[in-house]
């Protein structure tokens, strides 16, 4: 951070407020409205809270390195418009000509993740002197406007629980922490709210089928450019909803049961053949190197943090995906539940162990409270809650066999902690004491957003 950040910074959270004032009335009514610059506020907290601790507790880290590179290509448009465009335009990795002055500056151009993000970085960089603080701010932003999307789909499936929900996706400390800085992760918590509310409109609300279409695709193309596992574990549960949902709509017992294994099977095989074509090359997460990748990644990450008490073990595997399912109960536990108070090292993991310590009396009450046979058949019987908890298993299976340390996985799960979340709420809602108290939740809710 720099000077002109104590000065630019004010002026602009100004600008953002004003308008954020502004266009309120039109995404929200009088029951999410509350919501909306709380929601907004905290993200801007957060993108802030974390540049300051990068820098005063960290000493550096990946944000920083984000910020320098992106001032590279900003200082590219300084001295010329086109070499600018070229350093923003898709690249292989190799460089030549006018543009080698720059790339040969910045490490991450031969990386599409991590220069993708220092691509959005600069881009945001023209609009405010490339002041860190204020880059931060839009990655707030763009982050926000993902999450409320998410939080508007929810209420047309679940609107009673607007208040619930509410806390579930705006207001998880290490969600608006780590997903709001200049870091992948706020990309990506607001792509795949994006990804998310355009899947539903148009394939399950089935409104604006074309500006939802496209909102949903741009949301997969910015998840596939930066974390494309997140998109991998969304596709298989997305489809499978789609099709329980039409499953549903058929109004014959006997015709739905007889189209259910068909849908099904159809569904898998679609899912199957878009992760495979998604990640075909790919060096990271083809679908026939994942299991080894994922075993490498795991073992560096271990030994790199065990010395420092942050490192968590689930058994061994040696890369196979025969080994990977028999870590993976293991795997869930660790990212959904985990780390154990006493397991905490520092503040920061501290939080991530509170939060996990409510995840964990959440799940363990509602399936008491519902029973273990009659909490699965309510899950069983709404599509929707099908998704949440596929998505959230497979991304924690993902997560928690890749990670090794707490300090990486705390990152790694937040996309799938709100949708987590959320099904325990709309699960509670369906307890007869709970739609009592729902009875008189006014209709209109559901049009929210």
């Amino acid at each position: 951070m720099e000077l002109k950040d104590l000065f630019l910074a004010p002026i602009y959270l100004g600008i953002f407020y004003a308008i954020a004032f502004a266009v309120r009335p039109s995404f929200t009514n009088k029951y999410t409205k509350p919501y909306f610059i709380p929601a907004l506020s905290v993200k801007f907290l957060g993108a802030i809270a974390l540049g300051l601790i990068y820098q005063f507790y960290y000493g550096g880290g990946d944000t920083f390195n984000y910020f320098k590179e992106s001032q590279v290509i900003y200082g590219a448009f300084g001295d010329d418009l086109s070499t600018g465009l070229r350093l923003l335009a898709p690249n292989d990795g190799t460089y030549s000509g006018a543009i080698s002055r720059y790339a040969s500056q910045m490490h991450w151009f031969g990386s599409p993740t991590e220069y993708f993000v220092i691509k959005v970085g600069a881009v945001c960089g023209l609009f405010c002197f490339c002041s860190y603080t204020v880059i931060a701010l839009m990655f707030a932003i763009i982050s926000f406007s993902g999450v409320w999307a998410l939080y508007t789909a929810f209420l047309r499936i679940a609107p009673a629980v607007y208040k619930e929900l509410a806390y579930a996706i705006f207001f998880l400390p290490s969600v608006f922490f780590w997903g709001s800085g200049l870091m992948k992760d706020s990309l990506c918590i607001g792509a795949i709210g994006w990804t998310f509310y355009g899947f539903h409109r148009a394939l399950i609300a089935r409104r604006r089928i074309l500006q939802s279409v496209f909102v949903g695709l741009l949301g997969a193309y910015v998840l596939s450019a930066v974390k494309i596992y997140i998109l991998l574990s969304f596709m298989p549960p997305a489809l499978l909803w789609v099709f329980n949902e039409y499953n549903q709509r058929i109004k014959s017992v006997v015709m739905r049961n007889m189209v259910r294994p068909l849908f099904l099977a159809f569904g898998l095989g679609a899912a199957y053949l878009g992760a495979t074509n998604l990640t075909a090359g790919n060096e990271k997460y083809d679908v026939d190197k994942i299991g080894e990748r994922t075993q490498i990644n795991q073992k560096f990450l271990y030994d790199l943090t065990k010395d420092q008490g942050s490192a968590y073990n689930i058994g061994s595997f040696d890369g196979s995906l025969g080994s990977m399912v028999k870590v993976a109960p293991q795997a869930v536990i660790v990212t959904l539940f985990r780390p154990f108070p006493w397991e905490a090292r520092n503040p920061i993991m501290l939080l991530s162990a509170l939060e996990a310590l409510i995840l964990l009396g959440l799940t363990v009450k509602l399936f008491i409270d519902r029973g273990l046979f009659g909490g699965l058949r309510q899950i069983a019987s709404q599509p929707i809650l099908i998704f949440c908890f596929l998505f959230s298993i497979i991304l924690a299976i993902g997560v928690g066999t890749n990670s090794g340390n707490f300090g990486t996985l705390v990152r790694y799960k937040i996309p799938l902690m709100p949708f987590y979340l959320s099904a325990l709420f709309i699960m509670r809602q369906r307890q007869p004491s709970m739609v009592a108290a729902r009875a008189t939740t006014p209709r209109r809710l559901a049009t929210a957003g």
